[in-house]
């Protein structure tokens, strides 16, 4: 087959067996199905170079065109750490005040949220997902970006995946609206927050609500045509 301008030959390191890709695939499953949001952390340090290695990882995923439209801050810093969990609380003071519907406040119900979110402090990292609604060309142009919502969804996905595979606790916190990160993180008008990961080691006597516990089964999930 002719090469096509542009194009690279796929790089094949290894032939997987159809025994071997099942193993992989059902000891992904299995790793996976052991991660729990949580909101009680510990305050043991993470290393900086886990979090980058995870935050790279995150950054292999496919996007749209391969722009890859997402941008990530990740901070330990204590007091920018104190200054968002000040203006989050903020809005969720909001939220929680009138602000959301009352079928949304029993749909939280069983969770047991509220307000408070002593995580954005206790999480050793908090890490900032963006995502970048256009491009800027070298020019100042504006570079029309496509399936951003997708995009950003991919990679913030693998980096939850990635962040539990090193074995650290997560919790995704999506305070609406989140204008205040821009700002507060100063990132330019292009880029919106779309959610806060955060991430540590869990508290000892941390607690998961049961009802966070029961996922859909694989046939509620699953139709297969062969």
């Amino acid at each position: 087959m002719a090469r096509r301008q542009g194009m690279d030959v796929l790089e094949r390191s290894e032939t997987v067996t159809d025994a071997e890709m099942l193993a992989r695939a059902e000891a992904v499953r299995d790793r996976l199905r052991t991660r729990r949001t949580v909101r009680d952390y510990a305050p043991t340090p993470v290393p900086r170079a886990v979090i980058e290695a995870c935050v790279a990882a995150a950054g292999t995923a496919p996007s749209g065109a391969n722009q890859q439209p997402w941008h990530f801050e990740a901070i330990s810093d204590p007091v920018l750490k104190a200054r968002i969990r000040e203006a989050a609380e903020e809005e969720e003071k909001r939220f929680y005040g009138g602000g959301a519907s009352q079928e949304w406040l029993d749909a939280l119900g069983p969770l047991g949220t509220d307000w408070r979110k002593p995580h954005l402090t206790d999480a050793a990292w908090l890490i900032v997902v963006f995502a970048q609604r256009y491009g800027i060309g070298p020019d100042g142009a504006r570079v029309k970006h496509y399936y951003v919502p997708e995009s950003v969804g991919i990679a913030s996905g693998m980096l939850i995946a990635a962040l539990h595979e090193a074995g650290l606790a997560t919790l995704t916190h999506t305070p609406n609206p989140m204008g205040f990160l821009r700002e507060l993180l100063e990132r330019p008008e292009n880029e919106k927050a779309v959610m806060i990961v955060a991430c540590g080691h869990a508290a000892p006597e941390a607690e998961v609500p049961k009802a966070a516990k029961v996922k859909k089964t694989l046939g509620e999930i699953l139709v297969v045509r062969e």
